[in-house]
């Protein structure tokens, strides 16, 4: 017998793996998959003569394997590292007061589309498009799925087939690879590009319009600034221009921001009601960034320009569902005047002062043992954080962090046994020390810090 033959003896069959599995929320035909991938890993490792762990052994993994798979494959995560609306982690963290709201107004049907005065056809965005309307200032709102269907929607309706005029300094690129030139080309536009990267001027977007532009694109810089010997045309001349010459302007703000953070000591961002005010004809922006709220992209502006939008038929493939218009409102109206209540998770924790957080810090190591805080070498550290996503893209914003400095452990493995507790914490590795940033932690998680940490 060879010794491949003699290992494959200690690979189980399925059905044997199917009776020592005890009970899980897996579809059958999805662990029958998972399975029977992973038995043919063991066979192609005994075909090449590895040796392989004894029958129990293999049966033990597989098991664990399959617990592993049982557990929800998003979850409740600890944000550690000082990003709020961290791409990756979801972006802005929805508080507990909306979710049970939501999940209460959401259970069995609702009225999406149908208006229960008159018993007759209603419309989806009459549940958002009002109060956001109002808030902004604008004639008219519509909502789909992100802010790159909002921009791509509204330039396909507003300039298919003709020209879109765009300064050279702001043809973006933020995460995940979206340009704004690819945008422009797949809406089915020309794209224009006027001035320089550092410097364009009035007269650049004058000489370049003509019979066949269709719209004059800003696009609001949110992941980058460029300094010194520099130009740019203000929104107020361009829609000047705009105005002179029939083009509707169109703004791409990204984050949106609907409150003055300047008065948290953070720095002063573009509001949306401002860009409104200035005659812009619609404005887009992001709901999951500064707004505080789902993954969403809003369209707000002149109500003209908003029904042919609504009109057109790619609306259908990016509009939103119950469930994010639902969170949508229940967000929308956190905001009052120049303030955000503590419903809006996400702006409460980027106005989180440092004081506050040194005090969340002392609290996760004094619940600590004094032996483990030795062991891994914990110290409170001030740090800056950045808010994320793209927005506040400068903005060096104070805060407080654990470092931590292992005696016996490498960082990378201490990082990874956070991230696999039973609440995983995500924290970040710089010059060879782990941290914590307590920027994004959410109130509610600092005792778990302290247990999670114990755990490790």
């Amino acid at each position: 017998m060879s010794m491949s033959e003699n290992q494959y003896k200690h690979i189980p069959s399925v059905s044997e793996l199917l009776q020592a599995l005890p009970a899980c929320n897996l579809p059958h035909q999805y662990m029958l998959a998972l399975i029977q991938a992973r038995l043919q890993n063991y066979r192609a490792a005994a075909k090449s003569n590895d040796v392989l762990p004894d029958r129990k052994t293999i049966i033990s993994e597989l098991i664990e394997y399959i617990r592993i798979k049982d557990q929800p494959s998003l979850r409740n995560v600890i944000n550690g590292t000082g990003v709020v609306l961290h791409t990756g982690l979801g972006r802005s963290p929805i508080g507990a007061d909306i979710i049970l709201a939501v999940t209460e107004r959401l259970t069995g049907y609702v009225n999406l589309e149908l208006d229960l005065v008159s018993g007759g056809r209603g419309e989806r965005n009459d549940h958002v498009a009002p109060i956001l309307s109002a808030i902004v200032g604008a004639e008219d709102s519509i909502v789909v799925n992100n802010n790159a269907a909002a921009v791509l929607l509204t330039l396909n309706t507003l300039a298919e087939g003709k020209e879109v005029l765009v300064s050279r300094g702001q043809l973006v690129e933020i995460g995940g690879s979206f340009r704004i030139p690819d945008v422009i080309a797949k809406s089915g536009c020309r794209m224009v590009e006027v001035g320089t990267t550092n410097r364009t001027h009035l007269r650049d977007y004058e000489s370049a319009i003509n019979s066949d532009t269709a719209v004059l694109l800003w696009a609001h810089t949110s992941n980058f600034v460029v300094q010194g010997f520099t130009a740019e045309v203000s929104l107020a001349e361009l829609v000047k221009l705009g105005q002179k010459h029939s083009i509707p302007v169109v703004a791409d703000l990204g984050s949106g921001a609907l409150l003055n953070l300047a008065n948290a000591e953070l720095p002063p961002e573009i509001l949306v009601a401002d860009v409104i005010a200035k005659g812009v004809d619609i404005v887009t922006f992001s709901g999951d960034k500064l707004l505080g709220g789902p993954q969403a992209g809003l369209i707000t502006g002149k109500r003209d320009s908003i029904t042919r939008i609504h009109s057109n038929p790619i609306y259908r493939a990016v509009r939103c569902d119950k469930f994010i218009l639902t969170v949508l409102e229940e967000t929308l109206k956190t905001f009052g005047d120049n303030s955000v209540s503590s419903k809006n998770l996400a702006n409460n924790l980027l106005q989180t002062d440092r004081s506050q957080l040194r005090i969340n810090a002392e609290q996760i190591v004094s619940d600590l043992p004094s032996a483990l805080i030795e062991k891994f070498g914990i110290t409170i550290i001030e740090s800056v954080v950045e808010a994320g996503s793209g927005s506040l893209p400068i903005a060096q914003i104070p805060s407080i962090a654990l470092q931590f400095n292992p005696r016996k452990m490498k960082v990378t493995e201490l990082a990874q046994k956070l991230r696999n507790g039973k609440i995983p914490v995500v924290g970040y590795i710089k010059d060879n020390r782990f941290y914590i940033d307590l920027k994004a932690v959410l109130p509610s998680q600092i005792s778990l810090v302290a247990a999670t940490i114990a755990e490790v």
